[in-house]
């Protein structure tokens, strides 16, 4: 019977910026870092003195995307068990390449460092930017990025044999801009609780597939829910309304925080955002907003300077779907991992 890689063992084959490095070196490195680091390299070093502790967990923050960020305790082996699916999902081998250019602050940047350490892989770690890829001069077989990093990287992303994106949704205009490269690219879904994805899409395909050991099920608001023994002892919910293909298929639709009931008609503001993409370049949401009839009517927010839009261009918007109002904000709110909040953003 196989054993799971236990968490202080580190493979042979991992090397962190071209060094290969034994648990004891990895936690000499994390007191450099933490006394005489970089800024982006301190959390690093905080990081793998908690990974190579006797704790069985680590705190880790929630985004704050859909609320007010908490702290949550993860197991250690559960986040070895998501690093095996992952591995398992995208074909990473042991000596593999990798790119590590995520905050570590948060949940994506750590997963990096722990595939790294069990799978075996060759990884560069680098200060995390909107613009992480412009000194990179080589060849790397996998790396992860949010949506602005890749938005600002797409004349170096074909040096990646697979890329996959996450922290926020891949907007159409991303997806056309991706279309042309060879790589392979995924965007992916998950969030803290579920330690990073459980989930991908290959650009140009509607479905997320699961990745291994996670089966899905629904409740009675259409709301995903995620069975995924491996890294959670309890069903995880969701507020994602999603279309249910299989238990290991789905469609997002969008999230149910999110759902603008007007005069009876449930608009799920996802969807009307992908047909306004057509004519608004600029970033954008919708949301309801108090109304004494209607209850909530739609408004469209865009972020930037007031300009002419022309809603009658869209033909496929219906007449519930077509915003009564136009707001125009100089800069909207995000997280730290770069996700709109939109209630916050109309303040």
């Amino acid at each position: 019977m196989l054993h799971s890689p236990n968490y202080k063992n580190v493979h042979n084959k991992f090397k962190l910026n071209g060094f290969h490095l034994t648990a004891d070196h990895l936690c000499r490195v994390a007191y450099s870092f933490i006394k005489e680091g970089d800024d982006f390299e301190k959390p690093v070093g905080n990081f793998i003195l908690d990974w190579f502790d006797n704790n069985e967990f680590i705190v880790m923050q929630t985004s704050g995307s859909t609320g007010k960020p908490k702290s949550i305790q993860v197991k250690k082996q559960a986040m070895i068990n998501s690093a095996l699916a992952t591995g398992d999902f995208f074909k990473l081998e042991p000596g593999n390449t990798i790119l590590n250019c995520l905050p570590v602050k948060f949940v994506a940047g750590k997963m990096m460092f722990i595939r790294a350490f069990i799978l075996g892989l060759e990884m560069d770690f680098v200060a995390p930017s909107s613009h992480p890829l412009e000194l990179i001069d080589k060849q790397y077989d996998f790396t992860a990025l949010v949506p602005l990093q890749a938005m600002n990287s797409i004349e170096f992303l074909h040096n990646f044999k697979t890329i996959i994106i996450g922290g926020a949704a891949v907007s159409n205009e991303l997806e056309k801009k991706l279309k042309p490269i060879k790589s392979n690219i995924y965007e992916t879904y998950g969030m803290t609780e579920t330690i990073t994805h459980i989930a991908a899409r290959k650009l140009g395909k509607k479905v997320f597939t699961t990745l291994p050991n996670v089966v899905l099920s629904q409740d009675e608001n259409n709301c995903l829910l995620i069975h995924a023994t491996a890294i959670s002892d309890e069903i995880i919910h969701t507020n994602d309304i999603v279309e249910l293909v299989s238990e290991s298929e789905f469609k997002f639709l969008g999230r149910f925080d999110n759902v603008i009931n007007s005069g009876g008609i449930k608009l799920i503001p996802e969807q009307i955002e992908k047909k306004l993409a057509k004519i608004i370049s600029n970033r954008f949401f919708v949301m309801g907003k108090e109304d004494k009839e209607l209850g909530e009517h739609l408004v469209l927010v865009v972020e930037g300077e007031t300009y002419p839009i022309d809603l009658d261009k869209i033909t496929t918007l219906d007449k519930y779907e077509k915003p009564r109002e136009i707001i125009f904000v100089p800069k909207f709110k995000e997280t730290g991992s770069g996700k709109i909040i939109r209630k916050e953003s109309l303040v």
